[in-house]
């Protein structure tokens, strides 16, 4: 005779604990290496074991992304401002996970880390706003001694390799990468080395907002090992060093250098974590978009 399940009282039930992936072409799968590390609060107290993306995972990533570089560059730019949009939609939707996050992460008063979290919702909408408009800000028509139209128009650089800022965990992420993909790019993140989780669960709205897979890709773990390997990559097209620690700085850009990536470089302060993010007209800028996009010119026979 079976017996009958007895219901454990409130206080014996166990939480469920979140596990956290990396998130590779719109899958969040673990670290095919198998490998973890804990991630602690600045107190030292354990959050979490984060998933310790390998060499193989970075590949992968890039693979990925370069899958979906042509379907989301070929997007009207008012589509990628609307998906944009619906991520800043469901990151409010999520203020509250979030703001728990961040408070964890960074040791935030829980104020503070809600600041954070409406900042970055804030940033992503005042990035969506320029899908449409960066073109007619930097494009042309140029003058010319001949029966031709002559415009400049920018275009996508392609796969980008962002290192996410070490201090910041969410608003410094949002604020390069939001950049990065609003200009028809597509990314591959290496995110905060100690505070990854609050960028992990963005991970989980990007896939369930409209973004196309394999648009972000994010992989947690040391950026010892997984930054020279980005830097050095030969199908990655561009390289937001914001985040690259300050010893490691010149090595990515000497390995950066063998394929002709672009690079972005920090601003001084962003090297010991003393950049402000919150602080709009340092770090929300046009130029930020600009600075991964080639400029094409094309002529045009006049009359045809």
């Amino acid at each position: 005779m079976a017996r009958a399940l007895v219901p454990a009282s409130e206080g014996a039930r166990l939480d469920v604990r979140k596990t956290y992936k990396l998130y590779i072409n719109g899958a969040f799968p673990r670290s095919e290496s198998g490998r973890t590390y804990v991630v602690s609060t600045p107190a030292g107290e354990p959050l979490a074991n984060a998933a310790r993306a390998s060499r193989k995972d970075l590949r992968d990533a890039v693979r990925a992304a370069r899958g979906a570089a042509g379907g989301w560059a070929e997007r009207t730019a008012m589509n990628r401002g609307q998906i944009l949009y619906r991520v800043a939609e469901m990151l409010e939707g999520r203020r509250e996970q979030f703001a728990a996050e961040v408070a964890a992460a960074e040791g935030l008063a829980d104020r503070a880390a809600r600041e954070q979290v409406d900042r970055s919702t804030d940033r992503l909408v005042w990035y969506a706003g320029w899908a449409d408009k960066i073109s007619q800000v930097l494009g042309t028509v140029n003058p010319v001694g001949a029966p031709y139209f002559n415009f400049t128009i920018p275009e996508p650089t392609g796969v980008v390799g962002v290192i996410a800022p070490e201090a910041s965990s969410l608003l410094g992420l949002i604020s390069r990468l939001a950049p990065v993909i609003v200009g028809g790019n597509v990314a591959v993140v290496i995110t905060s080395e100690t505070r990854p989780l609050p960028a992990m669960t963005l991970a989980e709205v990007l896939a369930t907002s409209d973004l196309p897979s394999a648009v972000v890709n994010v992989l947690t773990g040391l950026k010892k090992e997984l930054a020279p390997v980005l830097a050095a990559h030969a199908d990655v097209d561009g390289l937001d060093l914001w985040g690259a620690p300050p010893s490691m700085r010149a090595a990515l850009e000497e390995a950066a250098a063998e394929s002709v990536k672009r690079l972005a470089r920090g601003a001084r302060s962003a090297d010991d974590g003393r950049f402000d993010w919150a602080d709009d007209r340092r770090a929300q800028r046009p130029e930020w978009i600009a600075a991964f996009l080639e400029m094409k010119t094309v002529w045009h026979p006049i009359g045809v």
